[in-house]
């Protein structure tokens, strides 16, 4: 495919292969973006900014209701491309695109309840003969920069609001995953989008990212990715508006009166979806020493359920990780473990870019497979005494992105809620569960800043203050 920058699909000399991680078969080539093309870029944006902020809220809805559609009817085509260069099984490829519909459209109402609000500025002694009304107006140029494990969603996430605030975007997609958000490009043009309100530039962003993000022009930048790319990016912005959805090692509570026939189910549902590829993926399952071996006894035979493999075939439940290299990081880190003392219940072994679902039970809480960010297809399980002691091992992190707890005593749940420091909290349920309206971020260095085009928009507007002094 080509990219789009400055109303015009172009080419460049160099390309990138977009390769399926499944077999490493070539799926399509993208060209490799350029300082040029980051130029061009930035200066059709400048002028796109003017044009989306003429725009009116209805115009904006009706482009992305419009967007919305389109790709509610290619949901099959979107699906199976999203499958193709992430790796993830068809079902969830569909699921993304389906997704995707809502939180267009979800941008769409957003763009239509944006509003100002009246100060009581009487309320001061100085205030009377004041009337005072707050406006809100676009940012200018927004950059979006997303990740590979969700490359359409995650990008409708960002975009859609930036739409829907009158902005202007430059999308710099995952090198390893940009035809989704290519195919969205061509969508949201085709809903009636000026030409000049998106670019969507290819390649390595280490390069295109740095020029993007320091650039003076650019008003917001919205990143999701990792803690140490979210860490550079910060560095390099200056005086920007920024959104930062960074990593997690999500924790699971399991009190001793949890129904762990309902654990498990939940556990085999979050931890290994996406072939652990979620940032809000279970990791970390914390179990009561009460019910730790009733409770690696109900995972075992679920997780070994997951069938690996081809990620087309109907009946595969989990697909490649994005690249080998990230497969054996994976194996190496188990490996750690498991020298260290931690026990494979099952799995532990790779194929290539294929990892088989794993449990390793026994872990200590500074082994790497707890302490860092895994993304992969492995749980580790550490067991606890009392729920002090499960919120203490929960809150010993630098994330705070997400968190479940299992329990059917309110004490415990509402302890849960107010004492993890977590952005997400779930009681009865894992941490991967996401409803694309609702607002979505992490504490600590799991990011700042919300998503949810309800409140993303909030951080893709500027917020004027107006006062008329007025006849007393």
């Amino acid at each position: 495919m080509k990219m789009y920058v400055a109303d015009e699909w172009i080419d460049k000399p160099q390309t990138i292969e977009v390769r399926n991680s499944y077999d490493n078969s070539v799926i399509d080539t993208v060209p490799r973006a350029d300082r040029g093309a980051v130029e061009r870029a930035l200066q059709a944006a400048e002028r796109g900014a003017r044009a989306m902020a003429r725009l009116t809220a209805h115009e904006r809805a009706a482009i992305l209701r419009k967007a919305a559609d389109l790709i509610a009817a290619r949901v099959e085509e979107f699906g199976r491309t999203i499958s193709l260069e992430e790796g993830k099984i068809l079902a969830e490829g569909r699921l993304e695109a389906s997704r995707a519909v809502d939180t267009l459209n979800e941008s769409a109402e957003a763009a239509r309840r944006l509003h100002g609000e009246t100060v009581p500025l009487d309320a001061v002694p100085s205030g009377k003969g004041k009337f005072g009304v707050t406006l809100r107006v676009p940012c200018g140029i927004v950059v979006a920069i997303t990740p590979f494990n969700f490359p359409l969603n995650l990008v409708c996430h960002k975009v859609g609001p930036a739409i829907a605030g009158g902005n202007a975007v430059i999308v710099k997609p995952a090198t390893d995953t940009p035809l989704s958000a290519l195919k969205l490009t061509e969508v949201l043009l085709q809903a009636g989008l000026p030409p000049e309100g998106i670019s969507t530039l290819t390649g390595p962003g280490g390069e295109l990212g740095d020029l993007l993000v320091q650039d003076r022009r650019v008003r917001k930048i919205t990143f999701t990715g990792s803690r140490d790319v979210g860490e550079h990016i910060c560095k390099l912005a200056g005086i920007k508006r920024v959104t930062m959805e960074l990593g997690s090692n999500a924790p699971v509570i399991v009190m001793p009166d949890a129904d762990l026939d309902k654990v498990a189910a939940a556990v085999a549902s979050t931890g290994y979806a996406n072939a652990g590829q979620v940032c809000i993926s279970t990791q970390r399952v914390l179990a009561s020493g009460k019910v730790y071996s009733d409770f690696l006894a109900a995972l075992k035979p679920r997780v070994e359920g997951l069938k690996l493999g081809n990620q087309l075939d109907e009946s595969v439940k989990i697909g490649p990780m994005i690249r080998e290299k990230e497969a054996a990081r994976v194996d190496d880190w188990i490996r750690e473990a498991v020298t260290s003392g931690a026990r494979v219940i099952t799995g532990g072994t790779r194929q290539g870019a294929m990892y088989a679902p794993t449990i390793v039970a026994d872990v200590k809480p500074d082994m790497k497979i707890s302490s860092d960010e895994l993304f992969g297809p492995a749980v580790a399980v550490t067991p606890f005494t009392d729920i002090e002691e499960a919120i203490a091992l929960a809150n010993d992190t630098n994330y705070g992105l997400a968190a479940g707890i299992f329990t059917e005593n309110l004490e415990w749940a509402f302890k849960f809620a107010r004492e993890v420091q977590s952005g997400n909290l779930h009681v009865n349920w894992g941490p991967q569960w996401r409803a694309d309206l609702m607002p979505y971020g992490g504490l600590k260095e799991s990011g700042f800043g919300k998503e949810g085009p309800a409140y993303a928009i909030e951080e893709m507007t500027e917020l004027k203050m107006v006062v008329f002094h007025l006849a007393a």
